[in-house]
């Protein structure tokens, strides 16, 4: 029974499923990547184990010392190899037996094709310096008046910036997609035509993946602007 003193508007209180349910996709938006993560890490260390481990002669497996096979013993000895392979790389020596067998891979028709390529990726992924985007920026694509954002990878050379009918330096713009930023599109714009942002490259790759909804704090549209004192 109902008394007009009773607020027929006010909100009902959800009830012991809605609450419970809530909890659950709570706890799954917390534990998910914690587990998942884990589970990453934990499966490619037992991969890494089960190629190396068959390479490493008995006497030198820790489990018949203490009789107990540890998981990741295989991927601390492949990291520890492959530290002592790139330091001879690095030296006089090394780089010649990499010319001398890159040499004898590039008479190799099949083989030589699968390498160049394992190799580009490799050195894409894996090489610093140089290979890094250098600041974040916007552009107007696919046409003027739409704006995007993109990442400055180098100067354009060569053949690219002779043929190019531009009066000014060329620059190497990388438009990543949303919501993977590993996929994109190359294009070389007129260096006046490139916005250079403050922002860094880790933001602006973050705005990217979210789709325009983590924006750097610095520079979030959505609070009001600070005043300047004079």
């Amino acid at each position: 029974m109902t008394t007009p003193f009773d607020d027929e508007t006010a909100p009902r209180r959800p009830g012991l499923f809605a609450r419970l349910r809530s909890s659950f996709f709570t706890g799954i938006v917390v534990i998910a990547p914690v587990g998942l993560t884990i589970w990453l890490l934990w499966t490619v260390m037992g991969w890494i184990d089960g190629v190396v481990l068959p390479l490493v002669p008995q006497t030198f497996r820790p489990e018949q010392y203490i009789g107990i096979n540890l998981r990741g013993v295989g991927l601390i000895i492949f990291l520890l190899f492959t530290i002592i392979v790139g330091w001879i790389a690095k030296g006089i020596i090394g780089r010649s037996l990499i010319g001398f067998a890159e040499s004898l891979v590039d008479r190799m028709p099949v083989v030589r094709s699968i390498y160049s390529g394992i190799k580009q990726i490799s050195e894409t992924v894996f090489a610093q310096s140089e290979r890094s985007f250098e600041t974040a920026c916007l552009i107007q694509y696919p046409r003027r008046g739409i704006w995007a954002i993109g990442f400055v990878s180098t100067t354009a050379k060569g053949e690219i910036s002779g043929r190019a009918e531009t009066g000014g330096k060329l620059l190497s713009i990388f438009v990543p997609t949303t919501p993977n930023p590993t996929s994109g599109f190359l294009l070389f714009f007129p260096e006046e035509d490139v916005i250079i942002l403050d922002m860094s490259v880790e933001d602006a790759a973050k705005l990217v993946i979210s789709a325009g909804l983590v924006y750097p704090n610095a520079k979030d549209p959505t609070q009001p602007p600070e005043l300047v004192e004079t």
